[in-house]
């Protein structure tokens, strides 16, 4: 299988990884309207929490569009072996390593971006990780802990020499959370000091940011996250952008109101009666942002408790316009 982040000439388009948000039918929906690839949410590798409820939508799912790449918390290297094995054994088809979530309870218990201030681990979870698999490794960093230890190239390197094959970087320090502008001297610099393929992250939320990132960088693709969030079109706009330097017409309502129904179903599909509707509120949020009245929408669909009365309101809306 040829990794998209291996391609020589295109530059990639990937959904990033975000807890909560990017799950089997949010991945579905970018990539049909344009992402390379999408990396599931992260799932912790201690074994007694592979089967919780969380967990269970997490998992590699071989009816699953390839490649499928699940990303792995945790902070031993044997146990992230065991947890990469399994999820091997149930279809990913690339593991991606956590080191770049800056949450609080992430990174209280040592993992996440709280691993970039332990290098010796690191080593240890790479060379561990590639020995005991069949199946490519990647990885997700931040620039750094803080603007005072930024060691993103010597990470970089250290995937590199045990035989990693991407790294993405999100341009902030563990310690800047999602906050300020995002900086991307660092991807540059990493960039520059390895071979293996530099996927850039951060604040790429429309197609003149992605064409700038990547020529800055010169990465070998993008990652989006929140600049998708309500909006899977930013993948084909960006692409066409690069492609043809102008900028696509945005998606209809009609295409909004049909993507919308089906992302909404479908989570119910997913997590069940009890749970999809409350989950759909924050992607209605999201999705409203880009629509007129939606602030009244979003309030109006906020007080409703099930799936089908979101659905009819989501239809009368659009019925309305």
């Amino acid at each position: 299988m040829t990794l998209p982040f291996e391609h020589p000439t295109l530059p990639s388009l990937a959904l990033a990884p975000m807890a909560g948000v990017t799950d089997r039918v949010f991945r579905d929906i970018c990539r049909e309207n344009g992402a390379d690839y999408a990396v599931s949410e992260m799932v912790a590798s201690k074994k007694q929490l592979w089967q919780s409820a969380k967990s269970s939508t997490r998992h590699a799912d071989q009816t699953e569009q390839a490649p499928r790449i699940v990303q792995l918390l945790g902070t031993e290297p044997d146990e992230l072996v065991e947890a990469a094995l399994w999820q091997q054994s149930q279809g990913a088809d690339v593991i991606d390593l956590n080191m770049g979530c800056p949450a609080k309870k992430v990174c209280d218990v040592a993992a996440g971006s709280a691993l970039l201030g332990q290098p010796d681990r690191v080593e240890a979870i790479f060379q561990a990780m590639t020995a005991a698999l069949d199946i490519p490794v990647t990885v997700k960093i931040r620039t750094g802990v803080d603007i005072d230890n930024i060691n993103a190239v010597d990470i970089a390197q250290m995937a590199e020499h045990y035989g990693l094959k991407a790294v993405t970087i999100h341009g902030r320090t563990r310690a800047d959370k999602f906050q300020g502008q995002a900086e991307y001297d660092t991807i540059k610099a990493v960039k520059q000091q390895v071979a293996l393929p530099v996927i850039a992250n951060g604040d790429i939320c429309h197609p003149k940011d992605a064409q700038f990132v990547l020529k800055y960088t010169g990465s070998n693709g993008l990652m989006v996250g929140r600049g998708a969030q309500g909006y899977p079109w930013i993948f084909r706009e960006i692409r066409h952008f690069l492609t043809h330097g102008t900028l696509l017409a945005p998606p209809t309502m009609n295409e909004f109101h049909e993507v919308m129904i089906r992302h909404l179903s479908e989570l119910e599909t997913l997590y069940g009666a009890a749970l999809g509707y409350k989950i759909a509120r924050k992607h209605l949020g999201w999705y409203s942002q880009s629509l007129p009245a939606g602030t009244a929408l979003r309030k109006e669909f906020n007080r409703l408790e099930n799936t089908q009365a979101q659905l009819d309101l989501i239809n009368r809306y659009f019925d309305t316009l």
